[in-house]
């Protein structure tokens, strides 16, 4: 069965940071060792679809019928042992990272009410039973399901934005081809620690900002900053392929240097080097180019 196209930046806090004491149900989930990280896009799409066929329907996935979060919200994390971070890194688990469905697709409606176009929008309340300002209130009271001030994960379809690889270091890769692209187990991923993400992306915005002004990228890094820091400083962040692993052949996922590409776009800039900045980007532009076209076949 393939895995949603989709890839994630997560962020795993420690165990005590999720509440003081934490719910008995959280942990126990974190005691059973969470849920699996390849079933992550079935989960959620499992939970829409159940939300959808329900009677009456569910404005949001993982709720009960008079809008309070289902039992999920507590039991549905991931759970990292601090032996998946890399060696050299001083920290202690174990890690969590609520999967938070409920919240983040309230974010997501929240993001569609404000900018969708009003026949659209009109149409897809009209569907839901609801008026805009009954939707707005739910959205709203569903954010209150997160334990801190932002979601834990980040999600993106078919590509994975460029910005984010200036987090991680592009040598603790952690890669696993398997029987090839169909293998569940196929995975392409970095973890580091929340506090040298940080860094990472105050430089690299920092530099950024100062070459090309407020750019896109520059934005990017500055709301990711941002983002990170909403979480306990002991955290752990992680960058995963995700489902994207299915739509390489081996060879292409095991030479794939785009994290390197991006940190030597970074030293570039610092140096001036315009000739190594065209070659770079025109790497990258040759490796996702095919990705990109197939987004626009589906």
């Amino acid at each position: 069965m393939l895995r949603p196209f989709a890839a994630y930046l997560r962020v795993y806090e420690p165990l005590p940071a999720l509440g003081d004491p934490p719910a008995q149900q959280l942990v126990e989930a974190v005691s059973a060792g969470g849920l699996s990280r390849i079933g992550i896009g079935a989960r959620e799409q499992l939970m829409w679809l159940k939300s959808q066929i329900a009677t009456p329907s569910r404005l949001l996935p993982a709720e009960l019928r008079d809008g309070q979060p289902a039992a999920s919200l507590s039991t549905d994390v991931l759970v990292l042992d601090p032996a998946d971070v890399p060696s050299g890194h001083s920290v202690e688990g174990p890690f969590v990272c609520p999967l938070e469905l409920r919240a983040r697709s309230a974010a997501a409606l929240s993001t569609f009410l404000a900018d969708s176009e009003p026949a659209l929008r009109i149409a897809i309340l009209n569907a839901g039973g609801v008026t805009a300002d009954q939707a707005r209130s739910r959205t709203k009271a569903a954010m209150s399901d997160l334990s801190a001030t932002a979601a834990h994960i980040l999600t993106t379809t078919w590509t994975v934005p460029l910005p984010w690889f200036s987090l991680i270091d592009p040598d603790e890769r952690k890669l696993v081809l398997g029987s090839g692209p169909d293998d569940p187990d196929r995975e392409a991923s970095w973890r580091t620690p929340l506090s040298a993400a940080i860094q990472r992306a105050s430089d690299a915005g920092e530099l950024i900002e100062s070459t090309f002004g407020d750019s896109g990228p520059g934005r990017v890094l500055a709301q990711t900053r941002q983002w990170l820091e909403s979480f306990d400083p002991g955290s752990v962040v992680e960058l995963d392929y995700g489902g994207l692993v299915q739509l390489f052949a081996d060879s292409l996922l095991d030479a794939d240097s785009t994290a390197d590409e991006v940190h030597d776009i970074l030293d570039a800039l610092r140096t001036g080097n315009v000739e190594e900045l065209a070659g770079l980007f025109s790497q990258l532009r040759e490796f996702w180019g095919d990705i990109a076209a197939r987004e626009h076949a589906n």
